[in-house]
């Protein structure tokens, strides 16, 4: 199931570069269930249309802003990759970890990103 996950997992990671909802709907239909929890250090997001919203407005902080896999594994219906946070221009602008479970018909239910967040003084 690697290599089915692992393609999953770029459709999913394709859907943060895209740049309408309808563009992400469409990435989201190949990967994700529609009950997705979506985590990361800054916020939670639950189904499609959380989760879309979240990713504009990360386009609005980064805009073009998109992920690119350095190491993916998984076994077992889960996975992690480590990645890149590139900006429009593909220069990166943060590194991090994420986690990925997926449910019997290879879609993920639950995403979670681990990266540090900005330091508050």
């Amino acid at each position: 199931m690697k290599d089915d996950h692992q393609a999953t997992w770029e459709t999913y990671t394709a859907s943060w570069k895209a740049e309408t909802k309808a563009e992400k709907e469409q990435l989201f239909q190949q990967s994700l269930a529609q009950e997705c929890v979506y985590r990361d250090p800054l916020a939670v997001a639950a189904g499609w249309e959380e989760l879309a919203t979240y990713m504009m407005d990360f386009h609005k902080t980064i805009p073009g802003g998109h992920f690119v896999t350095r190491e993916f594994k998984s076994h077992n219906n889960r996975s992690i990759s480590e990645w890149n946070m590139c900006a429009g221009d593909g220069s990166v602008v943060g590194v991090g970890i994420s986690y990925g479970e997926y449910n019997e018909q290879g879609k993920l239910i639950t995403m979670t990103g681990f990266y540090d967040t900005p330091k508050s003084e």
